[in-house]
């Protein structure tokens, strides 16, 4: 299973290494899933740490050797992706989501994405951390 994470699920897994967001890691490092972000989400997460928790960006850097770092949206996806009624900070997200062909894009962005959450738009799957989660984990015998 793909999951693309969004830059607060990056920042909240570097900040809290027992947290929801981690436990991802613990799973694509098993092999269980595999982790997606984009350069857009990657910089947001890394911006936000340096400001609020600047003890942490060294814990970013070594999680993002488990997770696969694709390309930025392209403009006619970012276009798509604002009529998806998301603002300009997270309309790449999505389409970077689409595009890296994720399962399903893993948010904690109620404020923006909530209108998404359980909803497959072009083949992936808005969801919270606590659902990836989940679903990673009953998707094993």
């Amino acid at each position: 299973m793909r999951l693309f994470l969004d830059a607060n699920v990056l920042f909240s897994a570097a900040r809290n290494p027992e947290g929801r967001a981690a436990a991802m890691l613990a799973l694509a490092e098993r092999g269980l899933c595999e982790l997606l972000t984009s350069p857009h989400a990657v910089e947001e997460a890394r911006r936000n740490l340096n400001l609020k928790h600047p003890d942490r960006a060294a814990r970013l850097d070594q999680m993002l050797r488990a997770v696969v770092i694709g390309r930025e949206a392209s403009p006619q996806g970012v276009a798509w992706a604002l009529a998806q009624v998301l603002p300009p900070k997270d309309a790449p997200i999505l389409a970077a989501a689409v595009d890296a062909q994720a399962d399903l894009l893993v948010t904690g962005d109620l404020t923006h994405f909530g209108h998404l959450y359980g909803k497959t738009i072009r083949g992936v799957k808005v969801v919270t951390p606590a659902t990836a989660l989940a679903r990673v984990v009953s998707r094993q015998p």
